[in-house]
């Protein structure tokens, strides 16, 4: 009990004063006061994250702007020249972080918990947060072929037997090819490195450990050569196919090991107590010759793991796609970023749901309700059955689903999605969903605020530090329509069974909510003269007003030609858009493709042609392996913001794709509203199934002619056939007759 009454406060104001620091008990109190009053400042995770980040930030600080003469990774080399648009003067900032080209592509294997990562330029993280392997064609004459500091590179993802990441490189004369993967072994999972290299004039290709990756600095505390490769840090293990090679070793006293590519030495141990030692294998190659070195890191022991909860098969990527809704476009890039976007989607959830592979490994329920509704819509219902099995047990003896402390929005989450599972399988809630259900929606129940006392924030939930990075603590609308969607879904969740009271109690609770959001909303509405809806009711409008969109996508509370949200969106594209995309100005401070997707799905819910120039900028802003981060640097095209491999981004891709073939509108299920014209002139067939439903499984297929189209569409429906309306841009309207498969469509009279 002393800790409590001990003064800390005052000693912590006495130490800063004493030794000329700002008060951070201060620091605190603005923080608190800049934020409406709310129970979690901010949640434990992200403040660790945080804390990692920038621990990592300031030693990059002290190391990297000092040793320039280094090979670095791509985002350094970029960000730290003066001469490269990606250069951002550093001067008073204490930590040095990648804002600039946040991008790499991870590898694996499905339901494995191990994922290496390529940067943009083929540098390979085999462990999770540890060194990285770098390779550079050195030729007898003229520049070395330094991939970090070269302008162009091609890079792709290979998705046949396996994932691959291919990295090409060519100045003209120097050539340098690396493939990237992750295998499994009799031994355990191995990353597997290819390098193929040749210089014009003969030369070296070198193999290089490094102390960093994409994130910057990363320990090297010793290197110990073997028979066959190198002993890192004393545990990590580098094989080599071919053992010909000199050994070069050096550490921070003596530079980078890449001014020692000359000397003859063939080092056999080094260890360095900064923690920046670099070792480089040296492979001498005739002219013209292409010498072809494989690399294999085994993955550490402790790191391949079974996620906790749900228990996913490790299985190969033929079979783990087999069951995945097949797409036909006359664009490759479209289907290229589809197919990439689904083996990300199973990737990312090998037993639990991931925004990302490294700087986003970790669980959070609103990323989870996204990813696992793209799942769904992709024909993965059983991957995303066995993640919501696990969902039960981190729910709290309150009924609070759990991730984060202060996510507001989560319980909403986790019952919609159980709800969108059911309404696509046409299955029962399992009996143990059904015991979390109640106590989730009671939880919802005690959460909002008290309806007497008139305040713009009456009957809404608490303040909160939301989900979507819009600002300061407040009582945003974002997380009041999630527990609006809890409710609704708990009721869909508890038809059939014997829960008749606590149904209509969930009735009463979802009407009272709504008319609680419907007066905070007019009243913000008249008091700031508006006719658009900010994220809270204490918040003029910014790019934040995008949270407002949940109410129509996913969770269609809102009709899409509200005019609340028909005012919003126009606002949001007339102030808030930049090369094409949506700008979230508030943190993320980049281009964020999954918002823009989320205005995209508005606009096509309202038939309105901008839907597809989003569509297509946010396809161009995919990196070549068909990945987004989560925000694009609007300069440098690069990402700035999070995980450089966003899974809630490739979730939307899917759903936008979905849509432009299928999409559930109350009753009615539109087909093809999403195909554009220039698409069907092209003349080739077109295709997307089978497509999971609420109404049962669709497969269609699509037969463009001259001003004419024929649409097929098998379907196994779940009960009764639906009403179906095809939508089809530039040609009329019509509706699927039941009994019939076929319909022909003739193009509008202009």
């Amino acid at each position: 009990m002393w800790i409590r009454w001990f003064p800390w406060r005052l000693i912590i104001k006495s130490l800063a004063k004493k030794h000329g620091f700002i008060d951070p008990v201060d620091i605190m109190s603005f923080l608190r006061r800049a934020s409406q009053p709310s129970e979690v400042l901010a949640p434990v995770e992200l403040l660790r994250l945080a804390a990692v980040l920038h621990a990592r930030g300031l030693i990059n600080s002290q190391i990297i702007q000092n040793n320039l003469d280094w090979s670095w990774p791509y985002w350094v080399e970029q960000q730290y020249d003066p001469r490269k648009i990606s250069f951002i003067p550093r001067a008073f900032s204490l930590t040095h972080i990648n804002l600039t080209h946040r991008n790499w592509t991870a590898v694996g294997v499905p339901g494995m918990d191990v994922m290496p990562i390529v940067d943009p330029r083929g540098l390979v993280t085999p462990l999770f947060d540890g060194w990285s392997i770098d390779s550079w064609v050195i030729p007898a004459k003229g520049d070395a072929l330094i991939p970090s500091r070269s302008a162009k590179a091609l890079q792709k993802l290979e998705m046949l037997d396996n994932l691959s990441v291919m990295t090409d490189i060519n100045d003209g004369k120097n050539y340098l090819h690396s493939r990237v993967e992750l295998e499994t072994t009799d031994r355990g999972p191995v990353c597997r490195i290819n390098i193929m290299g040749s210089a014009h004039e003969g030369g070296v290709l070198v193999v290089s450990a490094r102390p960093f990756n994409p994130e910057g600095v990363s320990f090297i505390h010793d290197v110990k050569v073997l028979s066959s490769g190198w002993l890192i840090n004393g545990k990590d293990k580098i094989f080599f196919s071919d053992t010909s090679c000199r050994n070069l070793l050096s550490n921070y006293a003596k530079g980078d090991v890449l001014s020692k590519i000359g000397s003859l030495n063939n080092d056999k141990k080094i260890k360095c107590r900064v923690g920046l030692c670099s070792a480089a294998g040296v492979f001498d190659m005739g002219p013209c010759e292409e010498k072809d070195i494989t690399i294999t890191v085994p993955m550490r022991p402790d790191e391949v793991k079974r996620t906790k909860g749900a228990r996913i098969s490790v299985v190969k990527w033929p079979d783990a796609t087999e069951a995945v809704s097949k797409l036909s476009v006359p664009d490759e890039r479209f289907k290229y970023l589809y197919d990439a976007s689904v083996r990300n989607l199973i990737l990312m959830s090998p037993g639990t749901v991931y925004a990302g592979p490294y700087t986003y490994k970790d669980f959070w329920f609103r990323d989870a309700a996204y990813v696992l509704n793209a799942l769904l819509a992709a024909g993965l219902a059983e991957r995303a059955r066995r993640i919501i099995d696990s969902f039960p047990a981190l729910q709290t003896p309150s009924g609070y689903f759990r991730s984060q402390d202060g996510e507001w929005d989560s319980n909403g989450q986790v019952l919609w999605i159980m709800k969108r599972y059911c309404e696509m399988t046409g299955q029962e809630p399992d009996e143990n969903w059904r015991r979390s259900i109640w106590r989730a929606v009671k939880w919802i129940s005690r959460k909002r605020t008290s309806r007497k006392g008139g305040e713009k924030h009456a009957g809404l939930f608490p303040a909160g530090f939301s989900a979507e990075h819009f600002g300061p603590n407040d009582y945003y609308y974002w997380d009041n329509f999630w527990g609006v969607a809890g409710l609704d879904a708990a009721c869909f969740l508890a038809a059939g069974s014997d829960a008749g009271e606590n149904t209509i109690e969930c009735l009463d609770q979802k009407s009272s909510f709504l008319k609680a959001i419907d007066e905070s909303i007019n009243k913000v509405r008249e008091e700031q003269g508006i006719s658009t809806v900010p994220s809270s009711p204490y918040r003029r409008m910014d790019s934040s007003a995008v949270g407002i969109l949940s109410a129509v996508y996913p969770l269609k509370i809102w009709e899409a030609s509200d005019e609340r949200i028909v005012n919003t969106v126009n606002y949001l594209m007339e102030n808030d858009f930049v090369n094409g995309l949506f700008f979230h100005e508030i943190a993320h401070s980049g281009l964020n493709v999954y918002l823009s997707l989320h205005i995209a799905q508005v606009l096509l819910m309202n038939a309105d042609p901008r839907y597809f120039d989003v569509a297509a900028r946010a396809a161009e802003a995919a990196s070549g392996t068909g990945q987004w981060p989560e925000a694009v640097n609007p300069v440098t095209g690069g990402g700035c913001m999070g995980d450089g491999q966003h899974s809630w981004a490739s979730a939307e891709w899917i759903m936008m794709i979905r849509n432009f073939f299928v999409r559930e509108e109350n009753k009615v299920l539109v087909l093809c509203s999403g195909i554009p014209e220039h698409w069907l002139e092209r003349g080739e067939p077109l295709g997307f199934g089978p497509a999971p439903t609420s109404f049962g499984v669709v497969d269609i297929k699509i037969f463009p002619g001259e001003g004419t189209v024929k649409i097929i569409v098998e379907a196994d429906w779940r009960g009764h056939i639906p009403e179906v309306e095809i939508r089809m841009p530039g040609y009329p309207v019509a509706e699927l007759v039941p009994g019939q498969n076929t319909v022909h469509l003739t193009r509008k009279s202009l």
